[in-house]
């Protein structure tokens, strides 16, 4: 994939971005998959895939945040093949290919019963698939994937060598202090509307609107949705009550006495200059208390990062191929 299309660490560049990802990155990506579908603890599918490398220098283990799904990550995935990982993707459960509440008849609707079903998911599938694929084992994850990380790795703090984590959702933001959403949630709970979706959200419709979005870079953007609007397993766009309210209640838990401690991998946290769906307060206590954490602010970015300009987004993800690769 000697190509000019391609910056020296294998990111697609914004001028010629649709017609690369689709001409060049996803066939190329397509004949190094291998698509399986792992058992969940309480059965339910989850679609998992695996990309070798040639001469696999160890393994990358994506996780996807809200509303999004492992083929999002498909221009960091092939960065990552090109510079030799090995690459684990899977969707969580409600996203993507993966298994979605049948009492929900809204597909872009989001809602899980327990936040612990993600963390048991991750479990599930480093242990059916992670485990045949080469060492060392790194994670990469993002926003919600980041806090399912985090409860994860305080859990297992040895399974893997290093991780990254992009804009973690050691606490989301609601834009109503958190005491007040969670009252809402509750109340919609016992109305039994915990599945119903929240009130300030709408159903996917078609594309989102670029300037609210979380994204800076427009072709990015533009490419993604236009899967969406084609792809129905690729429209999550909002959550249910009951989702908000797992959502909530993950940040006592990420931070409860001890628990961060117990990670003693090197850790690098990267914090969005611009993020209205984090805040940054709680992942700044999270690095504080990792014994091998670090945390960077990227400049010129939103929340989701990995969809920034050229500028903002080539010295970020060279900065994390430097740092798991050291």
């Amino acid at each position: 994939m000697n190509n000019p299309v391609f910056s020296e660490d294998g990111l697609v560049l914004e001028d010629s971005y649709a017609r690369s990802m689709d001409g060049v990155v996803l066939p190329w990506l397509d004949g190094r998959r291998t698509d399986v579908t792992a058992a969940a603890a309480d059965g339910k599918p989850l679609a998992v895939s695996r990309f070798d490398a040639e001469r696999p220098r160890g393994t990358i283990m994506i996780v996807h945040g809200f509303t999004e799904n492992a083929f999002k990550f498909s221009e960091l995935t092939c960065s990552l093949l090109r510079s030799g990982w090995s690459v684990l993707a899977f969707d969580q459960r409600g996203h993507g290919r993966s298994w979605r509440d049948e009492r929900i008849a809204d597909i872009s609707l989001t809602h899980v019963d327990r936040f612990d079903d993600y963390v048991s998911d991750m479990e599930t599938v480093c242990s059916q698939t992670l485990r045949d694929m080469p060492k060392p084992w790194c994670v990469l994850s993002h926003s919600m994937g980041g806090a399912v990380t985090a409860l994860y790795l305080e859990q297992h703090p040895e399974e893997f060598s290093k991780a990254v984590f992009c804009a973690p959702m050691i606490a989301c933001s609601t834009g109503l202090p958190s005491f007040v959403t969670a009252a809402v949630c509750r109340g919609a709970r016992l109305m039994g509307k915990g599945r119903k979706r929240v009130f300030v959200s709408r159903p996917y419709t078609g594309p989102e609107d670029f300037d609210t979005s979380c994204a800076k870079s427009r072709p990015r953007f533009d490419w993604y949705e236009a899967c969406r609007v084609r792809t129905p397993a690729l429209k999550n766009n909002g959550p249910t009550y009951e989702w908000t309210l797992h959502a909530l209640g993950v940040t006592k838990r990420i931070l409860r006495p001890g628990a961060v401690e117990r990670i003693r991998i090197p850790v690098k946290v990267f914090c969005a200059e611009v993020d209205n769906q984090v805040l940054p307060g709680p992942m700044r206590a999270f690095t504080d208390r990792l014994p091998g954490g670090t945390l960077s602010v990227v400049p010129g970015s939103k929340h989701e990062i990995y969809r920034s300009p050229d500028a903002v987004l080539f010295p970020w993800w060279h900065e994390v191929l430097a740092f798991l690769g050291n």
